[in-house]
């Protein structure tokens, strides 16, 4: 069988119809193509060197994270983290294509009038933060050749970072040429233009040269959709993202009081972009109907503010938003590392980075044994994949972000999906990358910052706080013993000494779970409550508290959504495959968990897969009352977008309520009481809408003949038009299909081809034949008619985003119909009402 099928795309419906009409939106790997590990990525075709890429010294943003006072490593480490993207503006420019046209980060960085958006609304509308000493567009600039981007204030310091003396960009393609028209393309900084967006750079396009300048229109391209949809169109620039766009964000201490304008003083670099909207930033036009119609709006809609699909891009086929990490304690967090994150390296694992590579003494050399290839990690990914050593954990993000793109695209279609993945190794970014060499060079600084600078946020600093802090001393010794009892077996650094080690060799691997349960039931016994309560009572227990014990709970016991835990980035074979451990891929199934479906409400058993998923690592409740909603996607509890102390708060005690008593949690519009929680719907009627410039080129000769062959998909201007979707569809019926075969010998793939194709011809002949008018309710009969195939074929058949985390309240024990695999865990105590009360006074003081 061919290794390569035409590529359906997980993001859009077009999937299964694309793959029953034959048009190919990926295509396969030709012989004339790129082959992965044979490529350069641009500094190394411009003959730079990692060494050429100097990391920035200057104290630019001394005034953030508190005013903490840096050492010149880690003022360098913070630069790296803000301003270093490594030339991910040739990644982020592709993604205009793999997106047909939706996703434009030079039109999230403008403020022409025909967007709707622009500097003056940018925290409102998009969550992002506006960088100081910027002023908004009054106008096109003529030194951005017509772009209306943020101007630089003339009242500020030039950006030190554009200073391309200092830091000269990379001299490639148009880059330092004339373009024919009398103007020079700027060579630039490797640091690029500030943008106006904190996280964001603008880089000269090196595509865009005499041909493209003449070509160019900037008015056209705000305005004139057969302009700006053309996949032939170069842009004069680039936009590079650095890990601080997902990470920057509003001091829950020291807050902007208008947070369109915030000082530097107003801004933290680890408290992690809580109010981002990706739903508007991945759609330019989400804020126009033909945005919202879009489905890739639909599905980008799920990620509710300050969370994302870290897998959105290499797509694994499960739709998964995980919040953004807020980055707090990191030397308590070490230290766990080097108590309970014991994990075993091999093959391309043992290729990370690892402290030993760059100090010769001192503590950080105790986090690695070359000798035994053990390293002491924290598990920062939600589920606990990323498993290779702090420095491992912070390179692969610049790697999920698009550095080294002329590789990483290479393992996968992006976005689309319909390639079998394969391993990035990180031999061939070692050898081939000079942005990655600097990269890995720079990431320790980064390390050394936030061990300085990462530290907890409390209630009681922050302007008005101790108004929120009224709680008596006997509520507060009330809600410490409830803490010390329900919650601190998982949130807790600080906890007696375990009669089972996590760490040891037995319970690392494919002897957790056994392990975890035998520490599960020795939390419920009277011995672990009675040492746990005066360490909770202690007056220095929130010092150095991680409050999380930072490893993987098993979600037969968490309950919560299983999208997350299913993600297969991190498996052995697949596209993470050198950034997660040997012991990660040998971890056991969880067993069976219960599930509900999204057409009945009725429950169904689905059996966990073993080789690393089905578990979730503890999040910290440092600062738990400036980080709500909760759970790992943000669904329980109410967004509010003021970051002032005092909506922050409200928003916690309004999600607190929601996690104490289930019952308060949203419920779904269609199946109400019948399910624990609520199913992520299309939330208007949509397509899929390919515009003409993004149809595959063999198409377009035919594009006036396809409108009078298929006039339902093929608009009368050769859009492509796939669709209607209904509103009320739950989304992860779409999201989740399993497109590929992933596991199995020939006659296995041979099956899953046979049933893919099969609800494809179903799917496409239910759509077409819908009448003109129907309506919505006719047209989710077609998708519930095909219930049973797409749920066999889905890869993640949970669809409540809410659900779980039950501990102390009476639905954690209503286990009737659950699996004896969830059973096992028995039961817990049930708070009374004054207990959860109490215990949330004590949270506010975290």
């Amino acid at each position: 069988m061919n290794r390569c099928t035409s590529a359906p795309t997980r993001l859009l419906l077009a999937s299964s119809i694309v793959l029953a009409m034959g048009i190919g939106l990926g295509g396969c790997s030709r012989k004339d193509e790129p082959q992965p590990g044979q490529v350069l990525d641009e500094a190394r075709l411009a003959g730079r060197t990692a060494a050429s890429f100097k990391h920035a010294d200057e104290d630019y943003f001394k005034d953030m994270d508190g005013g903490v006072a840096l050492t010149p490593q880690e003022v360098q480490g913070r630069n790296m983290w803000l301003v270093w993207s490594g030339g991910n503006d040739r990644f982020w420019t592709r993604m205009t294509d793999y997106t047909f046209g939706a996703f434009d980060l030079l039109k999230v960085v403008s403020s022409h009038p025909s967007l709707g958006y622009s500097r003056a609304n940018r925290w409102e509308y998009f969550g992002l933060v506006n960088e100081p000493c910027f002023d908004k567009a009054a106008g096109p600039s003529k030194e951005r050749r017509g772009l209306w981007v943020d101007v630089r204030n003339t009242g500020c310091d030039p950006d030190p970072f554009e200073n391309e003396q200092k830091y000269p960009g990379v001299a490639i393609g148009s880059r330092g040429k004339p373009l024919g028209d009398g103007t020079t393309q700027p060579l630039g900084s490797y640091y690029g233009y500030g943008t106006g967006i904190a996280g964001l750079r603008l880089f000269p396009n090196p595509d865009f040269d005499e041909k493209a300048a003449k070509e160019w229109d900037a008015e056209r391209y705000y305005t004139d959709p057969s302009y700006y949809n053309r996949k032939d169109l170069v842009r004069p620039y680039r936009v590079g993202m650095s890990c601080g766009f997902c990470h920057i964000g509003p001091s829950p201490t020291k807050p902007p009081a208008d947070p369109e304008n915030p000082k530097f003083e107003n801004l933290s670099s680890s408290v992690g972009a809580q109010y981002m909207w990706v739903d508007r930033l991945f759609i330019f036009n989400a804020n126009k109907p033909e945005g919202r119609r879009n489905f890739m709006y639909q599905l980008a809609h799920t990620f509710r503010p300050g969370s994302m699909d870290t897998s959105l891009v290499s797509t694994d086929s499960i739709n998964n938003p995980r919040t953004m990490n807020a980055v707090y304690e990191f030397p308590q967090r070490m230290a766990l590392a080097k108590r309970l994150g014991h994990e075993q390296l091999a093959g391309g694992e043992k290729d990370n980075k690892q402290f030993q590579d760059f100090v010769t003494s001192g503590p950080l050399l105790d986090f690695y044994d070359p000798k035994d290839q053990t390293v002491r990690t924290p598990h920062v990914l939600k589920d606990g994949a990323d498993s290779v050593g702090l420095l491992g954990a912070l390179n692969r993000v610049y790697l999920n972000i698009g550095l080294f793109s002329e590789e990483w695209l290479l393992h996968f279609n992006a976005v689309v999906g319909g390639k079998t993945i394969t391993p990035i190794k990180i031999a061939d970014a070692q050898k081939n990358s000079s942005y990655w060499q600097a990269t890995e060079a720079g990431t320790p600084a980064t390390a050394l910052f936030f061990l300085k600078a990462a530290r907890p946020d409390r209630l009681q600093d922050a302007p008005g706080g101790t108004r929120h802090l009224q709680a008596d001393a006997a509520t507060l010794e009330q809600g410490k013993q409830v803490f010390a009892d329900t919650c601190a077996r998982c949130h807790s650094s600080k906890i007696p000494k375990p009669p089972v080690e996590i760490a040891s060799p037995q319970c690392t691997g494919a002897g957790y779970l056994a392990c975890f349960q035998r520490y599960w039931a020795w939390t419920q016994t009277d011995d672990f409550k009675s040492q746990m309560r005066p360490i909770v009572a202690a007056p220095d227990f929130l010092e150095n508290n991680y409050l999380s014990s930072d490893v993987r709970i098993p979600a037969t016991l968490l309950r919560t959504n299983i999208c997350s835990p299913l993600a297969t980035n991190a498996l052995g074979g697949n596209i993470w495959d050198n950034f997660s451990s040997s012991t990660y891929k040998s971890l056991p199934s969880v067993g069976t968990v219960t599930l509900s479906d999204p057409y009945t409400g009725q429950s169904f058993a689905y059996v966990m897969p073993a080789g690393g998923r089905g578990y979730t690592r503890v999040p910290s409740l440092i600062s738990a009352w400036s980080t709500a909603p909760f759970l790992l996607n943000n669904t329980v509890g109410p967004f509010d977008g003021n970051p002032s102390v005092d909506s922050r708060v409200r928003v916690f005690d309004a999600s607190i309520e929601q996690m104490l008593w289930p019952e308060k949690r949203e419920r779904d519009s269609e199946l109400g009481s019948k399910i624990n929680g609520t199913i992520d719907r299309t939330t208007e009627r949509s397509e899929v809408v390919i515009p003409t410039g993004f149809v595959p080129e063999g198409l377009q000769p035919l594009q006036g003949k396809l409108h009078r062959w298929f006039p339902q998909v093929f608009s009368e201007g050769g859009d492509v038009v796939l669709g209607p979707i209904p509103k009320g569809v739950p989304i992860g019926i779409l999201s989740n299909l399993k497109l590929r075969a992933e596991e199995g010998d020939l006659g296995d793939k041979a099956t899953h081809v046979a049933r893919m194709s099969a609800l494809a011809l179903r799917l496409k002949a239910n759509l077409l034949s819908a009448p003109k008018d129907a309506t919505d309710a006719q047209l989710r009969q077609h998708f519930t008619d095909l219930r049973e195939p797409m749920m066999a074929l889905s890869k993640c058949p949970d669809f409540v985003v809410n659900r779980g985390h039950y501990f102390g309240t009476a639905e954690f024990n209503r286990q009737d119909g659950l699996s004896a695999d969830e059973k096992a865990f028995g039961k817990e105590p049930e708070l009374s009402d004054a207990d959860k009360r109490a215990l949330i006074a004590f949270l506010k003081t975290f």
